[in-house]
């Protein structure tokens, strides 16, 4: 195997995992209780629109990473598609974004960490430190050692949750689902645009295609897959906290009043025997590292595309000879994970890049259409998403609606993500690639077709 090329290590079951585990982090153990404050007992709903959104950005990335089943993903697709300027703008966006959501997990388990825990509030950033660097050090170690320890946590994590939801099932308040939609239909797709972002690491298995064992088969497999159980996961536990929480803790219950941080903590002390509070804390701990360890695993993965693709520098895309992982994209996007947690008000900033997580989804979807408009001899993805085009279309609207529900601040920070994306093409990656998107072929093919009609009529 030459020293370049990537080790398929995952199986179907490593890579599902994958996936679950940066879905298994904020979604569940944070969001719901902002969510709820948002749209009361009908956040369950907000989590159904949200993945209805996020499908067909799913279908589009599971029979575009078969077409290509390399490093990259978001990147690779959208840099094919819509030319290399787009690819930058996506590739630094998603990198930005998903680094921002594990460092968020990280910080954001802090609040679980208190409940059953011997450290003070000043302690939780050396915690999160510590996880940080641990993370960094098993992504070095190997892709497939670092999917194994993934399966194995995502499996107990699982297991935990369906506990948690089936205690709830006996004891739950029903009427406190009345009344259910209390903020009207305005608040679900509110709640549901907050929510978005539980469901992003649905499609990030795809940025490590290059190393999945049968990635024509196993890719698709495990986004929809990993997409569907995940979707009735948030759907049971969202319903199982609210039918054991108090609703003023729910709304009030975090600091200075804000929405709790704790919400899956807030009514399980009659779980378990007494124990389902510091139970629920750990299994929260836990979930939220693996989220981290995800988010790492294949965010890490664009600057390695982007660096084969001459639009970063050359030196990340080093690949260790030992381990066969890429040790330098791994060592910058951990190096800044480390930063925004001991520097960045993580928690803040995280909401900015949301944003354009709900952008990224828009023009993945784009980015099918652009190939099967250009219908390039080169495009023939092992797996074809159904629906089309009507189902992308859907997406694209879908997430323009609720990126109008984010507000100004989460729009400036993806506004903010573009110009800094746009930046770096523009004065590193311009002047050092000479290639285009599969749209701009389309164009010029029709434009080709267009000028031959004119020929032909001319000589008739």
């Amino acid at each position: 195997m030459p020293e370049s090329d990537l080790e398929r290590s995952l199986g179907l079951y490593s890579t599902m995992m994958i996936s679950m585990g940066a879905m298994i982090g904020s979604g569940i153990f944070v969001l719901p209780a902002l969510g709820y404050k948002k749209a009361g007992p009908a956040v369950v709903f907000a989590y159904v629109l949200a993945a209805l959104v996020v499908l067909p950005a799913a279908l589009s990335k599971a029979e575009m990473s078969t077409a290509m089943p390399e490093s990259g993903g978001t990147y690779l697709y959208i840099d094919r598609a819509l030319g290399p300027l787009f690819g930058t703008i996506a590739g630094i966006g998603a990198w930005f974004s998903l680094v921002f959501k594990s460092s968020f997990a990280l910080v954001g388990l802090g609040a679980y960490l208190l409940l059953f825990a011997p450290i003070s509030q000043g302690q939780i950033e050396f915690v999160a430190l510590g996880l940080g660097v641990l993370v960094v050090v098993l992504n070095i170690s190997g892709t497939e050692l670092s999917g194994r320890v993934q399966a194995i946590i995502v499996s107990l994590v699982i297991a935990g949750l369906t506990a948690y939801t089936a205690n709830a099932g006996f004891i739950g308040d029903t009427s406190r689902f009345t009344p259910l939609a209390s903020d009207g239909t305005g608040g679900v797709i509110t709640a549901a645009a907050f929510v978005f972002v539980s469901y992003a690491g649905v499609t990030k298995i795809a940025s490590v295609a290059e190393e999945v064992k049968d990635p024509g088969k196993n890719l698709p497999r495990a986004m929809l897959g990993s997409l569907g159980i995940m979707t009735v996961i948030y759907i049971a536990v969202v319903a199982a906290i609210i039918g054991l929480s108090d609703p003023e803790t729910l709304k009030t219950g975090g600091p200075g009043g804000t929405a709790s941080l704790t919400p899956m903590a807030d009514g399980a002390a009659a779980l378990f025997g007494g124990f389902g509070v510091l139970i629920i804390s750990v299994i929260a701990v836990v979930a939220l590292t693996s989220m981290a360890n995800a988010g790492i695993l294949s965010s890490s993965r664009f600057p390695l595309a982007m660096s084969r693709d001459r639009l970063l520098p050359p030196d990340l895309q080093t690949i260790d000879t030992r381990f066969k992982t890429p040790r330098n994209s791994i060592l910058l996007t951990g190096a800044v994970l480390l930063a925004l947690i001991a520097f960045v008000p993580v928690i803040e900033l995280a909401k900015l890049a949301s944003a354009f997580q709900i952008l990224v989804f828009s023009f993945e979807s784009v980015a099918l259409i652009a190939f099967r408009m250009a219908d390039l001899p080169s495009y023939e993805p092992e797996f074809i998403a159904p629906g089309y085009p009507y189902i992308q279309i859907f997406g694209i609207a879908g997430g323009f609606l609720l990126l109008t529900q984010m507000g100004i601040m989460p729009i400036l920070g993806a506004v903010g993500i573009i110009a800094g994306g746009a930046a770096i093409y523009l004065f590193y990656g311009r002047s050092r690639v000479d290639r285009t998107g599969a749209i701009q072929k389309f164009i010029e093919q029709r434009r080709g077709e267009d000028e031959h009609d004119t020929v032909s009529v001319k000589t008739d």
